[in-house]
C-alpha cells in the first residue's frame, strides 16, 4: 500500500500542468503608401514621366508597401507600373468618364496578401454618383476611390483614396465632409485608413476637419518634426512648405513607423511630391 501512494504521488510531481489556450496572433503589419505620381502626360521637360518612371518603379519596388494610394495617375501609367513592379493590382477608374480616360484616385494592392471584396469610386460633388460631376468651386472633377479588403494577415479593413481640388478651399472642406459621411456610413464597421493628396496644409481646416475622425500617422510619431514638406515640385532640395499628402488612421491604431519619402537620384526626384508611408497594426 505504502509503494502503490508513492508511485501515485510521484505521478502527481511529475504531471506537466495544464497550459493556457493560446490566444489569436497578432495581426502582421501593413505598410500604406499615399503616392502622387504626377500626371504622365505634363510637359515637364527632364521630369517628363519618360525620364523618370524607371526611378519610380525602384522606389515602389524598394518600398514594398501592401496598400498603394496613387493620385493622378493615368491609365497607362498603372499599366506600366503594374508590369514592373510585379505582384499588384488596382482598383479604381478614370475621373472623366468613370473608365479608363483622366487621372485615377486608384489603389493598388499586394494580391497575395489583400483581396479587394468591394470598391467603388464617387465624385466630389453635389451629385457623387454623377459620373464626372463637378461642385462647389473646383473647374475639374475630383474623386474618391475605394475598397474593402480581406487580409490573409489581419483584419479586414476600408482603404479610402482622394485627391482634393488646388483651388477651390470650399470643395476642399465639403470634399472632406463628403468623405467622412460615406466613412462613418460604412457596413462593416471595419478600421479604416485614409490616403490622399488633400492640397491642404495640416493647418488647413479640410485638413484639420479629417482629425474629428482620424489621426495623422506621421504626426503620431513625429509630432514636432518642422521640416515635413510634401510637395516638392521637382526641385532638388525642397522639403520645406506644407505637408500635404497624408495616411491618415483611426485613434488606436498602432503605428509602428512613418516616414516622408525622399529618394533621389542625381538630384532628381521620381514625383513632384514626396511618398508617404505608414507601418501599422490595425485592431
Amino acid at each position: 500500500m505504502m509503494i502503490v501512494t508513492l508511485l501515485l504521488s510521484l505521478l502527481s510531481v511529475q504531471a506537466p500542468a495544464p497550459q493556457p489556450a493560446a490566444g489569436p496572433a497578432p495581426a502582421a503589419p501593413l505598410t500604406v503608401m499615399s503616392f502622387n505620381i504626377r500626371y504622365g502626360t505634363a510637359n515637364d521637360g527632364d521630369n517628363h514621366w519618360l525620364k523618370r518612371r524607371e526611378q519610380l518603379f525602384a522606389l515602389l519596388r524598394q518600398q514594398q508597401a501592401d496598400v498603394i494610394g496613387l493620385q493622378e495617375a493615368l491609365h497607362g501609367q498603372i499599366e506600366e507600373i503594374l508590369q514592373a513592379v510585379p505582384g499588384y493590382a488596382y482598383v479604381g477608374v478614370g475621373r472623366s468618364d468613370g473608365r479608363q480616360a483622366g487621372e485615377y484616385a486608384a489603389i493598388l494592392y499586394r494580391a497575395a496578401r489583400l483581396q479587394a471584396r468591394r470598391s467603388d469610386t464617387f465624385w466630389f460633388s453635389a451629385t457623387p454618383g454623377v459620373v464626372k460631376s463637378t461642385s462647389w468651386g473646383n473647374q475639374i472633377e475630383r474623386i474618391c476611390t475605394w475598397a474593402y479588403f480581406e487580409d490573409r494577415e489581419g483584419p479586414a479593413f476600408y482603404a479610402y483614396n482622394v485627391h482634393l481640388d488646388h483651388i477651390s478651399q470650399p470643395s476642399r472642406e465639403r470634399s472632406v465632409a463628403l468623405l467622412l459621411e460615406r466613412v462613418r456610413a460604412r457596413d462593416p464597421q471595419a478600421p479604416a485608413v485614409v490616403t490622399g493628396d488633400f492640397n491642404a496644409g495640416e493647418a488647413n481646416p479640410a485638413a484639420q476637419a479629417m482629425l474629428s475622425a482620424f489621426q495623422d500617422s506621421f504626426r503620431i510619431l513625429h509630432p514636432d518634426v518642422r521640416e515635413a514638406g510634401t510637395f516638392n515640385g521637382f526641385k532638388y532640395g525642397q522639403t520645406g512648405g506644407d505637408k500635404i499628402d497624408f495616411v491618415f488612421v483611426e485613434p488606436g491604431t498602432e503605428v509602428l513607423a512613418a516616414d516622408i519619402v525622399r529618394a533621389s537620384s542625381d538630384g532628381r526626384y521620381p514625383s513632384d511630391h514626396f511618398p508617404v508611408t505608414a507601418r501599422i497594426r490595425l485592431r
